[in-house]
């Protein structure tokens, strides 16, 4: 972290750092004597996870002599240290004499750089504490920057301690294998449902790690859709849902949902003014809804590292997320912006990008509204098309699947009628990173403001 280290008066820990001495220095010896080992320990430990200075400067030569293809052992050793004048730094031949009496035992060599590797990441995670306690004392750094650099600092050494793991050719087609032969026995979706089954039967279901745009033009339906597809997902799988609202309050949304839930116009939803028999509805379905695992934020322009917060939080709660939705994307801000004269496009697409990030590191699908430009209006043909997004420079690019909503009475008022709410909607599939395009249509009932499976198909 760039500002924590550069804080004065840093606290001095009394006890002596972590660190193991006779496993960095079996490690060392057992360097000199196998090339397996190196190769071993060059794929786990960096020069800085050695706490000995002398045990460095040694790890940093061997490792220099292996780009060199110099033979590594003890004597080669002895002679590239005296060479660039390093030798007395380390404490000379005798240290050297001194590390070949340590017994190198390669069956043993992976606990020792577990070993290694445990207390160089207490040492950081120490030091982390005290560089935190400094910074907070500086007032003229802001608050959210602190926040943010320790929660970076964190997510580094938690990847640290549980590494991305490497599988060979064979393990990954095995793992392939098998995983289709149970999808055969058990037919299922390979994502999550949407509620809507021409989308699933393309779509496959929402998958995990995917950026999803929903995109269309103000009061097309988009926070509609979202709201069914939340519904329909809670329904369906029980899985907690996370809804980041940055246009509508919490009990706007609320309302909604009750009107999609118990086909009561939110209009007279919102007044009160219902029948006996609409008040029983209502109470059945409060009752229905308060029990699924919905959490709704309206905190207005939220930065990347508030979401990511409250996402850790809801985890931490629930151990799982289903869903993550944010309605819309044009409202969103980068809060620590590189350039005072950053264009929004730029804003847009490092946004875009955490997004994608966020929906990768939580193993999530991310759905992300989105507005479209103007430039549809002007066309004959108005049903949208990628470019048609807003600032679509990198949202085209991190975006794994890209939905468009079009109806056609948004355009032809005069289609309209009292006696037939409902809508014929064409979702478009403009991009699907992994499967086909194409359109799938539904129904809006306008009324209820919901989305409906069509009959017509």
């Amino acid at each position: 972290m760039e500002n924590f280290n550069k804080q004065p008066g840093q606290l001095n820990p009394e006890k002596p750092l972590p660190h193991n001495l006779l496993a960095e220095r079996t490690i060392l010896s057992t360097l000199l004597v196998s090339t397996d080992a190196l190769e071993l320990t060059l794929r786990n430990l960096k020069i800085k996870t050695f706490y000995f200075k002398n045990h460095q400067e040694i790890y940093k030569s061997i490792i220099q002599m292996y780009k060199e293809n110099i033979p590594i052992d003890v004597l080669t050793l002895n002679s590239y240290l005296q060479d660039n004048g390093q030798l007395e730094k380390i404490g000379g031949i005798e240290f050297l004499t001194d590390l070949m009496t340590q017994i190198p035992n390669l069956v043993y060599l992976d606990d020792y750089i577990q070993l290694v590797q445990d207390k160089f990441i207490r040492r950081s995670l120490i030091k982390l504490g005290y560089a935190a306690i400094n910074s907070a004392y500086i007032t003229n750094i802001p608050l959210d920057q602190i926040l943010n650099d320790l929660e970076i600092e964190l997510f580094t050494l938690t990847n640290r301690i549980n590494p991305k793991n490497l599988s060979s050719n064979a393990e990954l087609f095995a793992n392939i294998f098998s995983e289709l032969k149970q999808k055969s026995l058990s037919p299922t979706l390979p994502g999550i449902s949407s509620g809507f089954y021409d989308l699933d039967s393309i779509t496959q279901g929402f998958q995990k790690s995917d950026l999803i745009i929903v995109a269309g033009r103000p009061s097309m339906g988009k926070t509609a859709l979202c709201l069914n597809f939340t519904l329909n997902i809670l329904k369906l799988t029980k899985l907690p849902v996370l809804f980041f609202s940055l246009e509508m309050s919490k009990e706007q949304l609320v309302y909604r949902l009750l009107s999609s839930e118990t086909d009561i116009n939110s209009f007279r939803l919102k007044s009160g003014n219902l029948q006996k028999n609409e008040w029983f509805t209502l109470n059945n379905a409060i009752q229905n809804l308060s029990n699924l695992p919905l959490f709704i934020d309206d905190t207005p322009n939220p930065s990347i590292q508030a979401i990511r917060s409250k996402i850790k939080n809801i985890l931490f709660e629930q151990n799982q997320i289903g869903l993550i939705i944010i309605d819309y994307l044009q409202l969103m801000h980068q809060q620590q912006s590189t350039s005072k004269t950053e264009s929004r496009v730029q804003e847009i697409s490092q946004i875009t990008r955490s997004l994608k990030n966020i929906a990768r590191e939580f193993k999530v699908p991310v759905i992300a509204l989105s507005q479209l430009s103007r430039n549809v209006e002007t066309r004959i043909n108005k049903r949208p098309i990628l470019s048609d997004l807003r600032e679509s420079g990198s949202i085209e690019q991190d975006a794994d699947l890209v939905l468009m909503l079009y109806r056609e009475n948004y355009y032809n008022l005069q289609i309209k009628t009292d006696v037939n709410p409902v809508d014929l909607t064409e979702l478009i599939i403009t991009k699907q990173r992994n499967g086909p395009l194409g359109v799938v249509e539904l129904e809006f009932d306008s009324k209820h403001t919901k989305f409906l499976n069509s009959v017509s198909t």
